[in-house]
């Protein structure tokens, strides 16, 4: 799952694309951009659905449709965030609600839940699976110790608010009644207060575990104040990593815990000869399963570079992988073997864990009008487009970014 969390950082305060066109296997010595001209994506030259395309945006034909939703339907919604489960169920995040698809994107249902009148980037969701969701938003008059948590387990056809100690942040579930909160507390100066949160009974209730927040009782130094904190990755209810940027060149900010979160240390990494001189910043860590995951690291010097890095033994250690990838972008992990990055208005695609990638240029030239992006495997995806004019378009494609159709509006 992804999450969908955008940092506005100031002190004290968190709001943050019918031509198929041939793909060639990278390595990092080959990774380079080629220029073969497409359509730009503007609404002035959208591409012609035919009924082959647009039978390609839903549900393969041999697959029964779900039954309707018990929602309001809602025509065309305005999409800023996508989170697809798989090739049918899915969530959305418009400036005003939490709706949800269950034929792959083509209908689109009102779940927001009862009071809820603003989205967009001012609620920080959970989308576990297609029926299990949680909502956290922030309650201004009580931050960064207050907010309001509303969870779904029928597909946000109801939904329970409960009353949270921590404001924002990045929640994350391991399963429907175990879950972990890395709390915002406050960024200034380069530094980033956070407190962590579990939860065994599905959100109802939240025991803190650690704080790095001097000003606070029982404040630990395991996790050092320095540095912004960009994600928490749970493995379990045991282990966990939080991610994020310390701005000094050569250093990684990346931690773990064993015990709960109650103490944390540095993980330490193989890094290039040239991170020496660069800033790094942890992007992404996905894990496909207990022993599997990848995680990758913006690298910034001259130039903008992703290297990734693999483990097979649950984060005990991290390898390097084979190829590299050019500046940063936006990056889908579907499963350990799986990856999807998108910059320069090409797909870089890999099925053996980044030994290789696979460059593809789509039939639409999306540039920088791409705005989010989710693939449930190497072949579906959807992304979002936005124009200067703050129109979004939904795509979606079956062929692993070759060809998009619009789906949306």
């Amino acid at each position: 799952m992804k999450k969908i969390i955008t940092f506005a950082f100031s002190t004290g305060c968190l709001l943050s694309l019918l031509a198929a066109c041939t793909g060639v296997p990278v390595t990092t010595q080959s990774l380079e951009a080629q220029n073969t001209p497409v359509p730009v994506a503007t609404q002035t030259n959208l591409v012609e659905v035919t009924e082959t395309a647009a039978q390609s945006a839903i549900a393969p034909a041999s697959t029964p449709l779900p039954a309707e939703i018990a929602a309001p339907l809602i025509d065309s919604p305005s999409i800023i965030f996508i989170d697809m489960m798989n090739e049918i169920y899915g969530w959305g995040v418009t400036e005003t609600e939490i709706v949800s698809t269950n034929d792959g994107g083509v209908t689109w249902y009102n779940v927001t839940p009862p009071g809820l009148t603003d989205a967009g980037y001012s609620v920080f969701p959970e989308f576990f699976d297609q029926s299990h969701a949680w909502i956290q938003i922030v309650d201004p008059n009580n931050y960064p110790n207050g907010g309001t948590l509303y969870r779904t387990s029928n597909g946000g056809v109801t939904w329970e608010s409960i009353e949270t100690p921590f404001s924002a942040g990045d929640m994350e579930f391991v399963d429907p009644n175990n879950g972990w909160m890395m709390a915002d507390l406050g960024v200034g100066a380069g530094s980033m207060a956070i407190a962590v949160f579990q939860t065994t009974d599905g959100g109802a209730t939240w025991n803190r575990t650690y704080t790095n927040d001097p000003n606070l009782e029982g404040a630990g130094d395991t996790l050092p104040l320095g540095g912004i904190k960009v994600m928490l990755v749970p493995l379990d209810m045991s282990t966990a990593w939080i991610g994020g940027v310390i701005y000094s060149s050569g250093s990684t900010y990346l931690f773990r815990t064993d015990d709960n979160g109650r103490t944390w240390s540095q993980v330490s990494m193989m890094l290039p000869g040239e991170a020496q001189s660069s800033e790094l910043t942890i992007e992404k860590i996905k894990f496909s399963s207990p022993t599997q995951g990848i995680l990758a690291i913006r690298m910034t010097s001259a130039t903008l570079e992703t290297i990734l890095y693999t483990t097979n033994n649950g984060g005990e250690t991290w390898e390097p992988a084979l190829a590299t990838l050019p500046s940063s972008g936006m990056l889908e992990i579907p499963s350990a073997q799986e990856m999807i990055f998108y910059y320069n208005n090409q797909f870089y695609v890999t099925k053996d864990a980044a030994s290789t990638f696979e460059i593809i240029d789509p039939n639409i030239a999306f540039g920088e009008s791409l705005t989010d992006m989710s693939f449930v495997n190497s072949s579906s995806g959807w992304v979002v487009t936005t124009s200067p004019t703050n129109q979004r378009t939904l795509y979606k494609t079956t062929d692993g970014g070759r060809t998009w159709s619009p789906i949306n509006p």
